[in-house]
This record gives C-alpha cells, sequence and structure tokens, in this order.
C-alpha cells in the first residue's frame, strides 16, 4: 500500500530525529546553501575520492576488458535506483536511502567479496581485527576519506549518525524477512561482526534490503554474458516458473521483488515480502553460489588477488623496520604509501587540516592497519599495476 510507512519516516517529527542527524563535529556551513543534512551526505559522498575508484573495482567478475559486466560502481547505482524506488513507494526520505545506498559499498576492498576475504585473513593475521566491507566503509568515511573545505583545510566526510550506520548495517548476505530498525542508539564503533545490529532507521533497512534485490538477478545476468550458466538455464527457467522461451534478465526479477516487498511491508510485520517471493529469493540465492559464486573457474583469479595482494602487504610493511632499505627498491611506490601516511600521523600533518590524527607512524600495529586501509581503497588496476612494479626490473 503506497505511503503505509508514511509515519515511520526520517523526518523532523521522527523521535530518533536529533540522533539521525548528529555529526561527529558540526559541519561548516554556507549561507546560501539550500541543501538538507542528507543532501550535504550525498554530495560529500559523491564528490570523494572513495567513491570515484568504485568504477574500477569488481563486484563479482573479474573482467576489466568488457564494458558491460557490473563493476562495484554500477551496483551502488542499481542499489540507489533500487531503494528509492521503494522507500518512494511507502513514503520513507528517499534522500536519506540515497546517501546510504551511495555510500553503502564505498569500503569494498579490489577484487570483489574474493579481496575482501584475503585481505580479511591478512588483517586476522597481523592485527588480530578481522575486515569486513561495512566496518570498513563506516571507518574509511569516519577517518580516512577527506574533503577540501571552502578554506581549503582537509576534513573527515563528517557524515550524519545515520548515513554511516546505514553503511556498516547493511550486510545483504543473511536470509531475513519481516526487517524492521532497531530502537537502540548505540556506538557504531561496537559493531563486531557484519549483521550483528539492524539498521537504525527505516530507510537503512530498505537499503539493506535493495542491496540483495540488486545483486542477485544482476550476477545471474552477468553470469549469462560470460557463458557461466550455459548449462544451467533449464533450471533457472524451472526456478523463475517461466517458459524456456522467456527472456531472463535482471529487471523482471527486480520488478518481482519490489513489487512484492511493497505489497507486503507494513509498520507491523516491517519489510516483508511473501512467502512465494521470500522463498525465490531463497533459492535464488542457493542457485547464485552453486553455480556462479563458487564455479570452478573463479579459483584461478582468486589465486592471483591472493599474491598481488600478499605481496603488496608484505612490501609495504618492511616500511617500518627497513624504511631506507624499502625507499631505494621501490622509490615511487614507497613515495605514494609515505605522502599518504603523512595526511593521518601528527607528527607529519599540515597544520591546517582539520583531519582526524589516526596513526603513531613509531607503532608498528599503527602501520599494518594504515597499509590494510591504503590496499582497501585501491582499484584493481591499481593494485595490479604496484604489484608489476614490485615484480619487474
Amino acid at each position: 500500500m503506497r505511503n503505509i510507512l508514511k509515519n515511520q519516516a526520517t523526518t523532523i517529527e521522527n523521535p530518533k530525529w536529533n540522533n539521525i542527524i548528529k555529526r561527529e563535529n558540526e559541519l561548516y556551513s554556507r549561507v546560501n546553501d539550500i541543501r538538507s543534512e542528507f543532501e550535504r551526505d550525498y554530495t560529500r559522498i559523491i564528490h570523494s575520492l572513495a567513491f570515484r575508484r568504485m568504477k574500477h573495482k569488481t563486484q563479482v567478475f573479474f573482467s576489466p576488458v568488457n564494458d558491460h559486466i557490473c563493476t562495484r560502481m554500477e551496483h551502488v547505482i542499481l542499489v540507489e535506483s533500487i531503494s528509492h524506488t521503494i522507500a518512494n513507494y511507502l513514503g520513507l526520505n528517499t534522500e536519506l536511502t540515497k546517501a546510504i545506498a551511495m555510500a553503502h559499498d564505498i569500503g569494498h576492498s579490489p577484487f570483489g567479496h574474493q579481496g575482501e576475504k584475503i585481505l580479511s585473513k591478512i588483517s586476522q593475521d597481523e592485527i588480530g581485527k578481522t575486515f569486513w566491507h561495512e566496518k570498513n566503509g563506516m571507518e574509511l568515511v569516519d577517518k580516512i576519506e577527506l574533503l577540501e573545505d571552502d578554506k581549503k583545510c582537509l576534513q573527515n566526510l563528517n557524515l550524519t549518525y545515520s548515513v554511516k550506520d546505514g553503511i556498516i548495517s547493511h550486510c545483504g548476505e543473511i536470509d531475513e524477512n519481516g526487517l524492521k530498525p532497531r530502537e537502540e542508539y548505540i556506538d557504531l564503533n561496537d559493531y563486531n561482526y557484519p549483521n550483528q545490529y539492524k539498521p537504525y532507521t527505516w530507510e537503512g533497512c530498505v537499503v539493506k534490503i535493495s542491496d540483495k534485490i540488486a545483486y542477485l538477478g544482476r550476477d545471474i545476468q552477468d553470469a549469462i554474458t560470460l557463458g557461466i550458466l550455459d548449462e544451467h538455464l533449464e533450471e533457472l527457467h524451472n526456478l523463475m516458473e517461466i517458459d524456456k522461451t522467456q527472456v531472463i534478465n535482471n529487471t523482471i526479477i527486480i520488478n518481482y521483488l519490489i513489487y512484492d516487498l511493497c505489497e507486503n511491508s507494513n509498520e507491523v510485520e516491517g519489510l516483508k515480502f511473501s512467502d512465494k517471493a521470500f522463498s525465490f529469493m531463497k533459492k535464488l540465492k542457493e542457485f547464485n553460489y552453486k553455480y556462479i559464486y563458487l564455479d570452478e573457474r573463479l579459483k584461478p583469479s582468486t589465486e592471483y588477488f591472493s599474491l598481488i595482494l600478499n605481496k603488496i602487504y608484505n612490501t609495504l610493511k618492511k616500511y617500518y623496520n627497513e624504511k631506507e632499505h624499502i625507499k631505494k627498491l621501490y622509490p615511487e611506490i614507497i613515495a605514494d604509501f609515505e605522502n599518504w601516511l603523512k595526511m593521518y600521523c601528527n607528527a607529519e600533518r599540515q597544520e591546517s587540516n582539520k583531519n582526524k590524527v589516526v596513526f603513531n607512524i613509531e607503532n608498528e600495529k599503527d602501520i599494518c592497519q594504515a597499509i590494510i586501509y591504503y590496499i582497501s581503497g585501491m582499484t584493481d588496476n591499481y593494485a595490479i599495476d604496484i604489484f608489476n612494479k614490485i615484480v619487474r626490473f
């Protein structure tokens, strides 16, 4: 039913409003600024360097020469479109869903979920922390990503609580029906694992569900394009309960799931699919895992990504104990890393900058954490380029 959640929307009348729009620090303002708090978040996100780099990050398939295979950038745009449609129909705040959706995957590593698992193994071994892109995204917008203010000083993105909450709470891997926001206002740094808490807003819940709607169908479409599902199309037709002569594409799946969610959601039961649609979505996910994500042809690329990311990490780690030696071996690589690192260290940072001091350059664990942040921000191509510079003479 249209506007059925209008009374739950994120507006000034919402009892959570002051928490929802809270920023860590007051954001500078202009007298002629006509944007809302969430519009400011949105523009801060799309002007950030981390957002731009998503166009060269793998979604599922590492295919840098095929312009029609989904990248991380295309995925977040698709999530924004889906979440806008759902939020608009249900009467929720589309400005908030837009900001969350565009930032939700900003913390993804190069090489998709395969790269995420590799970087998590490095992080666990080196600093005893699991790396997961939802928390990395929240930490990135909170500590690492910088924008120049109206006085040419670098500042952190300083997003509203609700957008940062939407980033860290968006895990789309869990199967759940009847999603409603949590009531508790928590310290987001207390998150210890994905999906530990529900989003704080209905809009955050919409983005979380839209993420799953977006990737299930799009991954199938890419797999069909690449010929991975040639032997399984009959099973897919049966799963979708359509005639073998009918075309299978992303828009059919998206439209069905959006319509079903909008027709079955309400304030009491939450964002809810019908039993039939929810069962279909779970079966589709199982199909994707069986024939796409665990496909034999993805294994060689995983081995390649592991070689690249481990070699970059181990090379940069020598900056702590063998600084002068490693500078002589790889002057360009170390200079780039050193210039990046200086922006977050008290001893090196320019006094005019207002961003957080994040690392102590004399602390080995801080350097290890810095390298993990640094690698997580790389595009696929940049990581490959660094690896090539390391291995060649």
